[in-house]
């Protein structure tokens, strides 16, 4: 495409140069070598025309283009609203200002016109939440979806980085346990493909995974998953843009951030915690219960062997460093519950 323009750029460019070069009685007619001067004279303006049309034409609009995808539904309709009521006022003093005789008449009007124009695009573009919050308490507009879903009784659960990157959300989709709506922050998509881009190989893979198990969420899941492009004016960090978002829409948070979730429920945003469940579905063990566990490692203090169940939780075997890799029956003699999660402490049964 940019190399068509740029043939066109080069042919208007000579058209151009030759228009230019024919005006009065020839711009190198009484020259010497006036051939020579003036097909150089057609070669630059061909040059310039190659070079210069498609930074007029293609690429602007490229740039434009990508804008407007940027833009939230919101944005774009706050941005055209803006434009119109600008222009509109621009109309309405334009015609005062036309009966100015001279040129200051007949570009003053379209100055004003073009300031308004932009200035109130700018503004409610700027000004969108408040204008949506000021025009759904009067009445005159009404969120779709918003009083559907609150009737349904479906939550929009705004998802994590950190619960994409974990993965376990696929499985815990799939079970059916989550109802309602996922909604996926546009930023939380740019933090997942910055990770996915990362140098680490760690980091990088587990991105990859997150991108991943949305696509899976997206084509296979049970619940539905929304892709959203809100964004949080003047909050840079993206776990207070989660906060804010979620005050907006559902006021309802999917992580297994620690941080956020203590920041979130000081701030009235109800947190399901994908670890809080993990714990929570792992079998009640009490002391006197006797399991079966192989031991793997040495504990930390002395003569202690660790295991660890089928779910993952701890098991510390006292006097189980002489029995590595051995599978045992062990009695459980207490049930310590931690913040990272719960740690089981046996001894060996003695046959």
């Amino acid at each position: 495409m940019i190399r068509t323009i740029r043939v066109l750029g080069a042919a208007l460019g000579a058209f151009i140069g030759m228009g230019i070069a024919a005006t009065g009685d020839g711009l190198f007619a009484d020259a010497a070598y006036g051939v020579f001067l003036l097909a150089a004279w057609v070669f630059a303006w061909t040059v310039v025309g190659f070079a210069v049309l498609p930074y007029l034409t293609v690429i602007p609009a490229g740039w434009l283009v990508r804008g407007v995808q940027t833009l939230s539904t919101a944005e774009f309709v706050a941005a055209i609203l803006g434009l119109f009521v600008g222009l509109v006022l621009g109309v309405l003093l334009s015609l005062p200002l036309a009966q100015i005789e001279g040129p200051l008449g007949t570009w003053l009007p379209l100055g004003i016109s073009l300031f308004l124009g932009l200035g109130m695009m700018g503004l409610t573009v700027a000004k969108r939440f408040d204008l949506i919050a000021a025009a759904e308490a009067s009445g005159l507009v009404r969120r779709p979806g918003k009083d559907q879903a609150a009737n349904e009784g479906e939550p929009r659960i705004v998802v994590d980085t950190s619960v994409l990157i974990d993965g376990r959300i696929a499985e815990i989709v799939e079970s059916g346990f989550v109802f309602g709506t996922l909604v996926v922050p546009r930023f939380v998509l740019e933090e997942l493909q910055h990770v996915a881009d990362s140098s680490d190989t760690l980091r990088r893979n587990r991105g990859r995974r997150g991108l991943e198990i949305l696509s899976r969420m997206q084509r296979e899941g049970k619940t539905p998953v929304e892709v959203v492009s809100d964004e949080a004016p003047g909050v840079d960090e993206v776990d207070a843009k989660l906060v804010e978002l979620a005050k907006r829409r559902a006021r309802l948070i999917l992580t297994n951030d620690f941080n956020l979730n203590r920041v979130a429920e000081l701030q009235g945003v109800r947190v399901m915690n994908i670890n809080s469940l993990a714990n929570a579905v792992k079998p009640a063990v009490l002391p006197g219960e006797e399991l079966h566990v192989k031991v793997i490692q040495e504990g930390k203090e002395a003569g202690q062997g660790v295991g660890f169940l089928d779910d993952g939780t701890m098991v510390v075997v006292e006097g189980g460093a002489r029995l590595l890799d051995r599978d045992l029956d062990v009695t459980v003699t207490r049930v310590l519950q931690t913040v990272a999660g719960r740690m089981i402490f046996a001894q060996p049964r003695l046959d």
